[in-house]
């Protein structure tokens, strides 16, 4: 039991350092949109190697735990935790693309129009790192009121995807500038999806409930 209990000790460490990871790779990959940082934007790429074997590294883990015939809550705990490893694994994916673009915009000149992807990239990374901390510490019912922020984040993203296709009309020559800050944008709103992911496991773990696609998401059984 001993052994078992400091496996799944291991195994939230790898957890907790596959989300810092993730949260840096996002961190970065925005800085170097805005600051036109083409070598950032590589590192970026380089370092998303990390993430990948740091989610195979996790998924041994889990799949030796459950040779240990676990318990049903500790059962639940390693099925999420290899799900929630898979949604940091895509948040670094997306960090990734965002670095993508952040190359190919510091190739031509600056665009004229000033989108809010700073903004956007603040409230996803909020959404996900306030997920993980509810994560670590058991909090579903805070969990809960988390859901409803995603909501705010896909209106953001929505105005700079008009914003941009409204400068796309008005000069086309800004058509590839504006079609690479669109990419950012959608990528900064699928972290938040992640982040929301984060949550509804959260919740299947502590009340056993699935709460995908489910209008009650945000209230409690």
């Amino acid at each position: 039991m001993r052994h078992f209990a400091s496996e799944l000790g291991e195994l939230k460490e790898k957890l907790l350092t596959m989300a810092s990871y993730a949260e840096a790779a996002v961190l970065k990959a925005v800085r170097a949109v805005v600051e036109r940082d083409y070598d950032l934007a590589l590192r970026v790429r380089a370092e998303d190697e990390i993430l990948d074997r740091l989610e195979m590294e996790v998924d041994e883990r889990a799949m030796r735990l459950l040779t240990l015939a676990p318990l049903a809550s500790d059962l639940r705990l390693i099925i999420v935790a290899m799900k929630l490893s898979q949604n940091l694994e895509r948040v670094g994916d997306e960090a990734t693309q965002i670095a993508k673009r952040a190359r190919s915009l510091t190739e031509d000149a600056p665009l004229r129009l000033v989108v809010n992807i700073p903004g956007l990239a603040d409230l996803a990374l909020q959404m996900l790192k306030r997920s993980l901390d509810l994560f670590m510490n058991y909090d579903s019912a805070a969990a809960r009121g988390l859901i409803p922020e995603d909501k705010e984040v896909d209106a953001l993203n929505k105005r700079i995807h008009d914003e941009l296709s409204a400068q796309m009309v008005k000069d086309a020559a800004s058509i590839p500038r504006c079609l690479h800050l669109m990419v950012v944008a959608k990528s900064l709103e699928r972290i938040a999806d992640h982040a929301k992911n984060v949550v509804e496991e959260l919740v299947f773990l502590h009340e056993g409930r699935d709460i995908r696609h489910s209008r009650q998401q945000a209230t409690p059984p």
